[in-house]
């Protein structure tokens, strides 16, 4: 609580440049501290009142242009979504080529998200007196003019990043917007020949992550269980951007800012043909250190912040009920976005959400230390890089010639389904109810909808809201500027243009 008599003031912050969409952000200022803040999602798209009276199958081509970047998440979950409401099950070549597809994006956003979006903070001048600010000017400064300028590795990531969308083309037809995704599976089988072109692009990623970005082999990475194994495996790569991105984290004190809410929910990622996940699904709890059952019935949204009509009585919504109608003039709202609860209990999605819900113990360990934190939430994704791509490695070669891909599946003319997916920023969900053989309600909540939410009816903030108080405003920088509030925004990558649909 500010003290007796001290001077407040109110600043707006934004449009931010390296995200996805437009976002602004209102806050309370005393001594140059953060005291409140209200994430504000400005721009409307409407998404779900489109989708209303539609044949149910063209969500799979619709939904993909929610976002450019996000649109095989929005594919898998629509899919899905289709599936629970036909009762129809992907063969196993359907499931790893779906597996495939989503990692391909999901991996090449943390790669983005690292090389483009959040290390070329580290080259603003307000940091050209630390010891390391040569090599990140040299390693990541910012693309300007397309490659022009640009970062060594910033460039030669955005080279591996093309190159790796050649994996989309070939698994999906194109990227974006395939239209490979279907409920019962994939319609892109993959060819003997094609195969051996695919597995020789993986290894050509694989080549720039252990070369450029860890120094060591992937596995190496993925079984790291300590942080002394982890200052240990930089100390063995000095020249790796693992080990400059550690030393930038410990000087800038990223450790410890932009505190989460310390409950972190996954949908689970990459479901396995037996059943079950590559990264398990339920909530993680950091007061109890008990991973929990996730209850998606629990899962609901509250709209008195949003300029969106409310449920009656102004009660909170599940999405399956869920309303989306136009109040641009409604008193008390400060954003387009809903506020997404589980249990009524704000949650952090993402790659953290992940690795912490999979037990993986670094992730463990750095956030009893830390909480959910700038540095913990930029390496978990780091760390989900080395994770997966091996297991890309293990779909590839478990896809089997001749047997299926897809099976045709017939939509009930009354029924309803919930799609249930991770993307690379986190939990992502879709529900839909089809009357007559029409969609008769499509709701969609993004993983930004959930990390960049409004407060809801209770006033409880939500977890951006919340890691922003503290964040210092330098006023030497000019009004309203901070590297913090940056470097917090970036650390959960948010795009606006999913959280508006």
């Amino acid at each position: 609580m500010p003290s007796a008599g001290a001077s407040m003031s109110r600043l707006i912050l934004g449009p931010f440049n390296r995200i996805e969409g437009d976002l602004e952000v209102d806050i309370e200022v005393q001594d140059e501290r953060i005291v409140e803040a209200r994430v504000k999602a400005s721009m409307f798209r409407g998404f779900e009142p489109m989708l209303l009276g539609r044949d149910p199958m063209d969500a799979l081509t619709i939904v993909p242009r929610i976002c450019g970047i996000c649109s095989v998440s929005q594919s898998v979950a629509a899919a899905r979504a289709l599936a629970d409401a036909s009762g129809v099950v992907m063969p196993a070549n359907g499931q790893h080529a779906t597996n495939l597809m989503l990692a391909c994006e999901n991996l090449a956003d943390h790669l983005t998200h690292f090389y483009v979006f959040f290390m070329p903070d580290f080259t603003r001048e307000v940091y050209a007196d630390r010891p390391w600010y040569a090599q990140a000017q040299h390693r990541f400064a910012a693309v300007v003019g397309g490659k022009a300028g640009a970062g060594r590795h910033s460039a030669a990531a955005l080279a591996a990043r093309a190159k790796w969308f050649e994996l989309l083309g070939t698994l999906g037809g194109k990227w974006p917007h395939s239209g490979a995704i279907l409920p019962g599976g994939s319609s892109r089988a993959i060819e003997a020949s094609e195969r051996v072109r695919l597995l020789a692009s993986l290894r050509e990623m694989r080549a720039f992550l252990e070369q450029t970005l860890f120094g060591v082999a992937l596995e190496e990475v993925a079984a790291l269980d300590s942080r002394t194994a982890l200052q240990h495996c930089a100390a063995r790569a000095p020249g790796s951007d693992l080990a400059l991105f550690l030393e930038i984290a410990a000087d800038a004190q990223l450790l410890d800012m932009g505190p989460g809410p310390g409950r972190y929910l996954s949908y689970g990622a990459y479901a396995q043909p037996a059943g079950g996940h590559a990264l398990g699904q339920g909530v993680w709890d950091a007061s109890l250190q008990q991973r929990l059952l996730l209850d998606a019935a629990q899962i609901s949204e509250d709209m008195r912040h949003a300029w969106l009509a409310e449920g009656p009585n102004g009660q909170a919504l599940h999405p399956m009920a869920g309303l989306t109608q136009v109040q641009p003039d409604k008193p008390g709202a400060y954003t387009w976005n809903k506020a997404p609860r589980l249990g009524g209990q704000v949650v952090e999605t993402g790659a953290i959400a992940r690795q912490l819900v999979a037990g993986q113990p670094l992730i463990h360990e750095l956030v009893r230390m830390h909480g959910g934190s700038v540095y913990t939430r930029v390496l978990a994704r780091l760390l989900e890089l080395a994770r997966i791509l091996p297991l890309m490695e293990q779909w590839l070669l478990a896809l089997q010639l001749r047997e299926p891909y897809h099976l045709v599946q017939a939509l009930p003319a009354q029924g309803q389904g919930s799609g249930l997916s991770e993307a690379a920023r986190g939990a992502l969900g879709h529900w839909l109810r089809i009357e007559n053989g029409r969609i008769a309600s499509y709701q969609i909540i993004a993983p930004t909808s959930w990390n960049f939410s409004p407060r809801d009816a209770a006033g409880t903030p939500g977890a951006l809201e919340a890691a922003l108080v503290g964040a210092r405003i330098d006023s030497s920088l000019g009004r309203g500027q901070s590297v913090a509030v940056q470097h917090i925004v970036r650390s959960f990558d948010p795009c606006m243009v999913c959280t508006v649909h």
